[in-house]
Formats: C-alpha cells, sequence, structure tokens
C-alpha cells in the first residue's frame, strides 16, 4: 500500500467512530428540540403549566425572530444531519428502514409546516404588523412541534440501536 492509500484508509471513520458521531448528532438533536420548546414557551407566554390560563403575553418581533432562528436550526439539523443518509437511501439497517418508512412522510410534513410558519413571521419589521392570527399560528404549531418529536423519537430510538 503506497503513502497515500495509508492517508485515505486512515481518514475514513471506524464504525466506533461513526457510532459515536451519531450519538453526538442525536444528543444536539434533542438538546436543539428543547431549545425549540423552551423558545417556543416564551413566546406563546406559558412560564408554567399552572400559570397558563391567567397569564396574558404579547410576543414582541424580536422574539419571533429569535424563536424562528431556533427552529430554524433544529429543523436543518435534523434533516441535514439525521434524515439525509435515509432519504438518500444510504441507511442499511433494516430496523431504521422499516421505522422510517412509517414515520418519516409525516416528519417531512411537519418541516413543511415549519418552513411555512417561519416564511410567514420571519420577516415581520415591527410589532405593529399583523400578529392578529399568530396566536391560532402557534396553537397549531405547537401541535406540529409535539407530533414532530414523536415521530422523531422513533427514529432516533432505531438509529441508537
Amino acid at each position: 500500500m503506497n503513502t497515500a492509500s495509508v492517508e485515505e484508509a486512515s481518514n475514513v471513520p471506524t464504525g466506533l467512530e461513526r457510532r459515536a458521531k451519531l450519538h453526538n448528532t442525536i444528543a444536539s438533536l434533542i438538546k436543539l428540540r428543547q431549545e425549540v420548546i423552551v423558545s417556543y414557551c416564551q413566546l406563546s407566554g406559558v412560564s408554567s403549566f399552572a400559570k397558563r390560563d391567567v397569564e396574558t403575553h404579547k410576543p414582541s418581533v424580536n422574539q419571533l425572530r429569535s424563536f424562528c432562528q431556533v427552529m430554524v436550526d433544529y429543523t436543518a439539523m435534523g434533516h441535514f444531519e439525521v434524515y439525509q443518509r435515509i432519504i438518500e437511501g444510504k441507511e442499511r439497517r433494516s430496523a431504521v428502514k422499516e421505522v422510517a418508512a412509517d414515520v418519516y412522510p409525516a416528519i417531512a410534513e411537519t418541516t413543511d409546516y415549519l418552513v411555512d410558519f417561519n416564511d410567514k413571521y420571519d420577516d415581520l419589521e415591527s410589532d405593529s404588523d399583523d400578529l392578529s392570527v399568530l396566536g391560532g399560528d402557534l396553537s397549531r404549531l405547537g401541535e406540529i412541534i409535539a407530533i414532530r418529536g414523536e415521530l422523531e423519537d422513533q427514529i432516533l430510538a432505531a438509529l441508537k440501536k
């Protein structure tokens, strides 16, 4: 084996290295999802479950923009770091492929909704812009985030095996 071949072979990650990278990616995705949920609660004005019916809150455009950025980061990480391999048909583990076949189409639908929400609200310029439908959109968004998390957990569990 010549020197170049040895160098190329040493750059190919081992199975153990790939698995460690995957576990780090999964942990990062879960951490980002938690950040989305916390940011969503702040945006929605829910500081605790007990106070949800008595609190009044009007989100600022900056709060909304910050939330959108975290949500887009989370969505992109899931897509490019976790699901891309599945989408491209590069995943070899049958358990992962089976779960992905069941749940990925619904995850893709949630991605579309998250992107649409971002497109609708990320470019607001001031608090005076029309936020009259934000409450309803946030309610539906909360449902979408919860559904996505449940579906995503199924794929992540299969990937961890």
